[in-house]
């Protein structure tokens, strides 16, 4: 079975927040047993990382070549 979606998916739409039942599902499927007191501070925490990638996702390295090309001895 393929793993690309069937429809185009634009990389920079905000996904969904997340909610105290969405995190204790995720943890679940993940197999991390999380308490009911943490599921709010989860879904806030993903939130806040998801929202940092999207910022990153926003800038422009296209002049920044790929780090397999950096060597330590060229200044």
């Amino acid at each position: 079975m393929p793993l690309t979606p069937s429809h185009p998916v634009d990389p920079l739409s905000p996904l969904p927040g997340h909610t105290p039942q969405s995190a204790a599902a995720a943890a679940e499927r993940a197999g991390v047993p999380l308490r009911d007191d943490r599921h709010a501070v989860v879904a806030a925490t993903a939130d806040h990382i998801l929202s940092v990638v999207r910022r990153l996702r926003e800038l422009d390295l296209a002049d920044i070549p790929p780090a397999p090309s950096y060597r330590v001895d060229e200044r």
